[in-house]
């Protein structure tokens, strides 16, 4: 699950504004998405509701290079990770249907999984089962493009070692929710793309929003881009057989706000199970499929999704009975910003458009001779790698890929996908790595 440029971003935008969004700037929304995908920076759409209506609609760039195929607002995504709201809907569903309990055992569905005779329903809600992720694991890498069968990707889950004792602690797993998917298939005697179908998307009137299979662009399904040394190109194409009740839903921004209405108008749970959704444990920002995204004091409750080129970002504000919802198939701006800036115009807070024009500073080949080495830091469980390649910084993680630093200052490089900033010190062995607001040094080995 991953991110490179249209050497012509095609542009094409529909805005619907109601009276009820009157003091929606719908023109600063324009002017940021417009500059992302302009400025190679993201491709993608945005969709913004209230009270059940839909006051704001923009798709940017393209669903599909060569040919070129502008992004609609009905261009349909993969979501990744927001799939677990849907399957937490459907359980909490078979939990009211007294199908199960939070209590009930993994034993009851799959005995052969490790510690399934300790493992409940809640923790497998919750991130808090032990069972290790599939995807944590380097060999996935090597096989998710394949087709998995649920007996193969059961026999990988239960060879691996539990990552704590159920319960003792919080650990994001997408193998739980894939789990979960087969206990909704389970126990409703239907595959998952029926049962999305008849427990959620028709009680919520979603048009656009199904499981997943092979991406066809004839179908308004977008294909998902990296950024590359030229432009973007194609990045990997998970096969939907994997990622299942963890991560196969395909949707729309817009379809997506109408689902986060309607679990929050009542038409999918009860006021009990959503209560239930939102209850988090030991300051977790993560429930029970839902997810709390704190904003300047305002709480919204939704979740967020990354798989292959595609990431989204979906929120809904009670309070102010306001649904947003931002999907891409392609960024090397970190998703999170784009939506504080999308926030903070939705409520009409300060904020300006980023400047994106490319810095004139061009590092030398002795300060990316300098600057290259692996470093390692007490305060984080891995290294980095710096690398150089013509002109360009590389750097890479432990565990991770290669990617390219973009030049800001003498000693300074940046990756805007992860809101990533590495300063050099100008007289020392090492940086600081700087994201999400904290800092780490590192010192070169």
């Amino acid at each position: 699950m991953n991110a490179r440029l249209p050497l012509l971003a095609a542009l094409l935008g529909a805005a619907t504004v109601t009276t009820q969004a009157q003091s929606l700037n719908t023109a600063k929304l324009d002017s940021l998405l417009t500059s992302l995908a302009a400025n190679n920076k993201m491709m993608g759409s945005l969709a913004v509701s209230r009270a059940g209506q839909v006051v704001y609609s923009h798709a940017f760039g393209s669903a599909q290079l060569a040919p070129n195929v502008p992004a609609t607002p009905a261009t349909r995504y993969r979501m990744g990770s927001i799939s677990k709201m849907f399957t937490a809907v459907m359980i909490f569903q078979l939990i009211e249907e007294k199908k199960l309990t939070l209590d009930t055992k993994l034993a009851t569905f799959f005995p052969q999984l490790p510690n399934a005779k300790t493992i409940t329903i809640n923790q497998l809600l919750s991130h808090r089962s032990g069972l290790h992720s599939i995807t944590d694991d380097e060999a996935y890498l090597g096989y998710l493009t394949q087709p998995k069968t649920q007996a193969e990707l059961l026999a990988m889950m239960a060879k691996y070692q539990p990552d704590f004792e159920p319960g003792t602690q919080f650990k994001y797993s997408n193998s739980g929710y894939i789990v979960l998917g087969y206990i909704v298939e389970k126990l409703g005697k239907q595959p998952y793309a029926q049962a999305l179908q008849k427990r959620v998307a028709a009680k919520a009137g979603l048009k656009n929003t199904y499981y997943g299979g092979k991406i066809d662009p004839a179908k308004q399904e977008a294909l998902s881009y990296k950024p590359g040394p030229d432009g973007w190109v194609p990045d990997t194409e998970t096969d939907m057989s994997i990622p299942g009740g963890a991560g196969a839903v395909v949707s729309t921004p817009a379809d997506l706000d109408r689902f986060l209405e309607a679990l929050f108008g009542g038409k999918l749970v009860s006021a009990a199970s959503l209560a239930q959704m939102q209850t988090f444990q030991d300051k977790q920002p993560f429930g029970r499929g839902l997810m709390r995204i704190p904003f300047n004091g305002k709480q919204a409750f939704g979740h967020g999704g990354t798989i292959d080129g595609f990431q989204s970002s979906a929120g809904y504000f009670p309070d102010d009975k306001l649904a947003v919802t931002l999907s891409t198939n392609a960024h090397r701006y970190a998703l999170n910003d784009a939506m504080i800036g999308v926030l903070n115009i939705c409520f009409n807070r300060p904020y300006k458009i980023p400047d994106f024009a490319a810095p004139a500073y061009v590092p030398t080949a002795a300060d990316l001779d300098r600057y290259a080495g692996t470093y390692a830091s007490p305060s984080l469980p891995l290294k980095i790698t710096f690398t150089k390649d013509g002109t360009t910084l590389m750097s890479q993680a432990t565990g991770q890929s290669a990617f390219a630093l973009e030049p800001v200052s003498r000693g300074v490089f940046k990756f805007d996908p992860a809101g990533i900033r590495a300063e050099f010190a100008a007289d020392k062995p090492m940086f600081t790595l700087k994201q999400g607001g904290r800092e780490f040094v590192f010192t070169k080995e």
